[in-house]
């Protein structure tokens, strides 16, 4: 499933902390490997960003790095993707994962998908290679469905779109479900089969 970035076989010095380690793929200069511990605090200051300047997250403050460190236990005991995106100097782009999308049995074929990008990095397609990774992963693992519960509704342009590119449709908007900022937003559900 994995194959090794023909970048950095070829130029090593590009990627001196991991000069032959596996990966999904290089995108230009970046890498996409399987998360980590050691990318949690990375990760935890990208989320933490996102948590007190974006919409797409609901939650109003935070986690900390024990909380993040958990999380991704929960989504690696599952055997489900948690993937990032890292630079050549091994400073962490972004982030994705995915999550079973309900607990009730009925659902076991679906799954939820979440992506983080540090803002430097926006519109660089990184986003947009992580998801195509977790689409490929959750797929060849036997998954049917793929979720997004995308936080701001449709006024959250860049994850909207995101996911379009990537061949989910809309399945409906939740209005005015989460509280922040001061102001009522919605929720989009975006949805794309995992099988042909």
């Amino acid at each position: 499933m994995f194959y090794l970035c023909g970048m950095a076989l070829r130029q090593p010095e590009r990627f001196p902390k991991y000069p032959r380690t596996p990966v999904l793929r290089c995108v230009g200069w970046m890498r996409l490997r399987e998360a980590t511990s050691a990318d949690v605090p990375g990760i935890q200051q990208i989320y933490a960003h996102w948590v007190q300047n974006g919409i797409g997250s609901f939650e109003l403050d935070p986690p900390t790095e024990a909380d993040m460190r958990d999380r991704m236990a929960a989504v690696q005991d599952k055997q489900l993707p948690y993937l990032v995106v890292e630079t050549h100097q091994g400073i962490l782009a972004g982030y994705a994962y995915c999550t079973p999308y309900r607990p009730r049995k009925a659902y076991r074929f679906t799954v939820e998908d979440s992506v983080y990008i540090r803002p430097e990095f926006a519109g660089q397609g990184l986003g947009k290679a992580l998801l195509q990774a977790l689409i490929s992963d959750c797929a060849a693992k036997g998954y049917r469905q793929m979720i997004a519960v995308i936080g701001g509704g449709l006024e959250n342009t860049a994850s909207v779109e995101l996911h379009a590119k990537c061949g989910f449709e809309q399945a409906g908007v939740l209005r005015s479900v989460g509280y922040k900022f001061d102001r009522w937003l919605d929720t989009v559900l975006m949805q794309r089969s995992l099988h042909s």
